[in-house]
């Protein structure tokens, strides 16, 4: 069975919701998701060395990725050199409490890192949502990214309203992409 393992950080818990839903759509897909928190990484080397695909999640924290986040991406620098994750799907995601929040740099450092690894990235793969007058706050890709799943969270909204549903939509469409991705790559 295909594995998609998600690799998040969560400083408020509106990124575990959003990863959560990757989750969600990588199981629909058919494929195993795994959640791993960030604090847990260092004990799951095997468990994503095994997997078919990592998903890398984290908040954007003054336009990057958060500390904590940034520190796993510094702890993996062993696999780096062993190129442990070649040739694995990666795809990323981001939460901020702006609806720009320089979320694309976030996504952009993991892209990079993805290909420090070797890895094939795997964006979106949805046109952008409510860009037009016929356009709703509750279309799928309503932040209008392609490089991987944006979430919008108030910053006095807590995890159990935020983000809204059609950005945990819009993670569940990228968890059930990066699945079949895996799977077409495997030749599975």
């Amino acid at each position: 069975m295909t594995t998609v393992a998600i690799v998040y950080h969560s400083g408020y818990g509106h990124t575990a919701k959003q990863a959560e839903a990757v989750a969600r759509g990588a199981e629909a897909a058919g494929a195993n998701a795994l959640l791993i928190p960030v604090e847990k990484a260092p004990e799951s080397w095997d468990e994503l060395a095994a997997a078919d695909a990592i998903v890398f999640g984290a908040p954007t924290y003054m336009g990057s990725a958060s500390a904590p986040f940034k520190a796993f991406m510094d702890a993996t620098s062993k696999l780096w050199y062993r190129q442990t994750w070649k040739d694995k799907i990666a795809a990323g995601f981001t939460n901020s409490a702006s609806q720009n929040g320089d979320k694309l740099s976030t996504l952009v450092q993991m892209a990079v890192f993805a290909a420090q690894h070797s890895m094939i990235w795997v964006g979106l793969g949805l046109l952008p949502g409510n860009n037009s007058s016929k356009g709703s706050p509750e279309d799928l890709n309503r932040l209008g990214s392609y490089l991987g799943a944006m979430a919008q969270s108030n910053a006095d909204a807590p995890p159990d309203i935020a983000p809204p549903a059609a950005d945990l939509r819009t993670a569940e469409a990228l968890g059930t992409r990066v699945a079949k991705a895996a799977k077409r790559w495997a030749g599975a």
